[in-house]
């Protein structure tokens, strides 16, 4: 699935890094991260921002797209043009997504952000909650000083789901890549596709997306 994940993001024509942890257990990530030639960082397994703030830090970034490994058919091209839209801002203050306002499926989420913002959220952010999802201090405006962008589509497809939290998503997961090649679709042939196909769309329908309480 990483490796399928690489390659989507891979197809947005920009630079992929890979932050793991430091435990043993991902050693393996390391190493496939060298086999398939991407700069990998190794940072904390509960400070996650605390990891791609070094990972930013250590490879000199300017500007980030934040995406999760959870999402092996991200959709690289969509990533693209969201980059596009954000340095065309060139607002070091903006913040730029398609999962705040949700019209996406969910599993081709994607955030952009400058080190400003990183760099800030790294030294002011306190809560638990804030360490380990990265972004709350950035998306909920806590320093009061943010600007936003919300990518959307029509219609509003976020009752889908291609991200990989559960048995069942996997089950819908190796169907799609194995019967449908979904690994070289874009985001829009996979809507088609789920919507073409609603015994597809029922293989995880019933998955309630995971609440998180940022006030810890």
């Amino acid at each position: 699935m990483l490796e399928f994940h690489v390659r989507r993001l891979q197809a947005s024509g920009l630079p992929v890094y890979i932050a793991t942890t430091t435990l043993p257990e991902d050693d393996i990530i390391e190493k496939h991260a060298g086999q398939l030639a991407i700069p990998c960082f190794r940072g904390s397994s509960d400070d996650v921002l605390s990891r791609y703030y070094g990972a930013a830090k250590q490879f000199g970034l300017k500007t980030i797209v934040r995406v999760t490994s959870d999402c092996p058919l991200i959709d690289g091209n969509l990533i693209r043009q969201g980059v596009a839209q954000f340095q065309a801002a060139a607002n070091p203050r903006l913040y730029l997504s398609n999962g705040i306002v949700r019209t996406f499926p969910r599993g081709l989420d994607f955030e952009v952000f400058s080190f400003e913002l990183l760099a800030e959220a790294q030294q002011h952010a306190s809560t638990l909650s804030d360490r380990e999802h990265v972004t709350p201090y950035i998306h909920q405006n806590r320093s009061g000083k943010v600007e936003f962008s919300h990518v959307t589509r029509e219609p509003n497809v976020s009752r889908l789901r291609v991200t990989l939290d559960t048995p069942e998503d996997f089950a819908l997961l190796k169907v799609l890549l194995e019967q449908y090649h979904a690994d070289v679709l874009s985001g829009g042939q996979l809507v088609h596709l789920l919507e073409d196909h609603p015994e597809l769309v029922a293989l995880n329908a019933d998955i309630e997306q995971k609440k998180y309480d940022f006030t810890k």
